[in-house]
């Protein structure tokens, strides 16, 4: 199954309670922390909500 590998890029200072809460559910923590999740619809409809804030790269 593919894989999903979340990035955070931007800071989420200034952001929405909803957005730093989507990137803690995440698991990311801080900037440039690296997660991999199962490519699921719940990953990345979460990704997509805070897309200004990571990037989202395929691995297999």
């Amino acid at each position: 199954m593919a894989r999903l590998k979340i990035t955070q890029t931007k800071s989420y200072i200034g952001s929405k309670q909803n957005h730093r809460d989507t990137l803690r559910s995440l698991g990311l923590k801080r900037l440039n922390d690296v997660v991999v999740k199962e490519d699921r619809p719940e990953f990345r409809g979460m990704a997509h909500t805070v897309r200004h804030l990571v990037t989202v790269e395929e691995v297999d």
